[in-house]
């Protein structure tokens, strides 16, 4: 996997039928603000159930052996969609609202119609674009795919060239992924690095924003390395989740340096959630914007290569295969398979342990699926979650994790592992306060006639910068008079803006 987002069955080959694909590009059909990118989610869309990114592994054929690869990929499926069914798919996923679609693996381009699903892609007014491992790609292929109307390139890249080189398992691979990200650049792509933080990336960070930045990357995103497929594998890649106490302040200095330079970090889905940078980068800087639960299924889709569809395609095949288009119109998979919907109806009910009593169970929901039950083998507790870990380093107390199980041989298998809380060494231990479930439980989620969720919307407390529920007179955080500190802050907007505008009369005199 390359990392980034039933009925009767029918004759093998054919697609199953449903609404015939708009006139309209879906790009021009629906619009997003002004300054977001085409993957932002609008209050429409989530009342509309519009799929607004599709993510399709087009073949599990692949020439890298990654160490962390959650697919297992390496050969092709045995049954994946022949051209005439990907390009019809391609027509009703633009039926659909699907605004953004990014090819992956496996390796895109080792599937032979590659290009003229980049082509259908984008004659159907849709942004596309390829995540890669990059080795092999050569200029043929890239001038190939932009001639087509590729948009954008994301390429992994998960350290410096020794740790990326044997992670990935192919001596050379890391100078290829940098030789790809220029290459791509002087076309004219939109160019991006993916990296996957396991217990060794953190050190190489730093000097590989400076490479990335040099090789013409404006973005950046980052994810954790989940336990699926080959990462259960070789479990010592693995994170331990106390271990975010030194990678999220890291993260976030990089992030601001990064935007200084033209780089723009984007935190992946299992990166989080509601510690003291969520209002920093969560809404790409607009602080309405947070962590809103797991999308799968929400606003967006997974696609495998043999046409078995997902909320998410990380999510684990045997767990989360909502149907295939070959028995049922993605349209009816979409809109009515009980695992496509999951995320839009669980509530706090399934949360368990930790997650269950946080402050933010209703609007997060334990965070990334994908991280969860691959970890765990359960949803509804997640030990990824910065809030929780400083929380948990605050009484004294940290989080590790153990293999217990192995993960079978197919692709997107989960194992299972252990949680263990145990005390920071040389720290005095308190004991973690009780919490009722029920006092943390603020309301069910508004559902749509379309059978979309609506997300909900936290406020800042302007003391210590934490999101609340808007219902808060006192921050439950630092227990500031939420309403004061608000008419402090913007009092001291308006003061800023006033004292601009002074420099800038004074400036323009000056000139003058």
């Amino acid at each position: 996997m390359t990392d980034t987002l039933p009925s009767d069955t029918l004759p093998s080959g054919a697609l199953a039928s449903g609404a015939p694909p708009s006139a309209a590009p879906a790009s021009e059909a629906r619009s997003t603000p002004e300054g977001k990118s085409v993957r932002f989610r609008t209050e429409r869309d989530y009342a509309e159930l519009t799929p607004v990114h599709v993510v399709w592994e087009v073949t599990l054929a692949c020439n890298l052996k990654c160490q962390h690869c959650g697919s297992r990929a390496g050969r092709p499926r045995p049954d994946e969609l022949n051209t005439a069914e990907a390009l019809e798919l391609i027509d009703h996923l633009a039926a659909l609202g699907t605004r953004e679609l990014t090819l992956i693996g496996g390796e895109a381009y080792l599937r032979r119609d590659w290009i003229e699903l980049i082509r259908r892609s984008r004659a159907n007014g849709i942004r596309t674009a390829v995540q890669t491992g990059a080795r092999n790609l050569t200029d043929k292929r890239l001038d190939e795919a932009a001639e087509a109307g590729l948009q954008g390139i994301g390429v992994s890249i998960d350290g410096l060239p020794d740790l990326h080189d044997r992670v990935r398992g192919v001596l050379g691979s890391y100078d290829q992924a940098i030789s790809a990200l220029k290459r791509a650049k002087a076309r004219g792509l939109a160019v991006s690095v993916n990296t996957q933080i396991g217990a060794e990336t953190a050190a190489h960070l730093p000097e590989l924003m400076e490479r990335i930045i040099e090789a013409g990357a404006t973005h950046w995103q980052i994810q954790l390395t989940v336990a699926m497929g080959n990462a259960v594998d070789n479990p010592d890649l693995l994170l331990q989740p106390y271990q975010l106490l030194d990678v999220m302040p890291l993260l976030a200095k990089l992030y601001r340096e990064g935007l200084e330079r033209g780089l723009l970090m984007i935190v992946g889905n299992n990166v989080g959630y509601f510690g003291p940078y969520e209002r920093m980068w969560r809404g790409l800087g607009d602080e309405a914007d947070h962590w809103n639960g797991c999308a799968a299924g929400q606003g967006g889709i997974g696609i495998e290569a043999d046409g078995t569809i997902k909320g998410c395609p990380s999510l684990a095949t045997s767990l989360y295969a909502a149907g295939n288009v070959r028995e049922m119109s993605i349209a009816d998979i979409w809109r009515h398979s009980e695992k496509m919907a999951f995320g839009r109806v669980r509530d706090v009910e399934e949360l368990y342990d930790y997650c269950r009593t946080c402050y933010y169970a209703d609007v997060c929901r334990a965070g990334c699926t994908w991280t969860s039950e691959s970890l765990l083998g359960k949803r509804g507790n997640n030990p990824y979650c910065h809030h929780r870990v400083l929380d948990l380093a605050k009484h004294g107390w940290r989080e590790r994790v153990t293999k217990i199980k192995d993960a079978p041989a197919a692709s997107f298998a989960i194992g299972e592992f252990a949680l263990v809380r145990e005390p920071i060494p040389g720290a005095q231990t308190v004991p973690l306060p009780v919490r009722d479930p029920a006092k943390v439980h603020v309301a069910h989620r508004e559902r749509t006639a379309a059978g979309g969720a609506l997300p909900s919307r936290l406020k800042v407390c302007r003391s210590c910068d934490q999101y609340v529920w808007p219902h808060e007179t006192e921050c439950p955080h630092c227990a500031a008079d939420l309403a004061a500190v608000e008419r402090q802050h913007a009092q001291a907007a308006e003061r800023r803006r006033a004292l601009i505008e002074q420099a800038r009369r004074v400036l323009g005199g000056i000139g003058g």
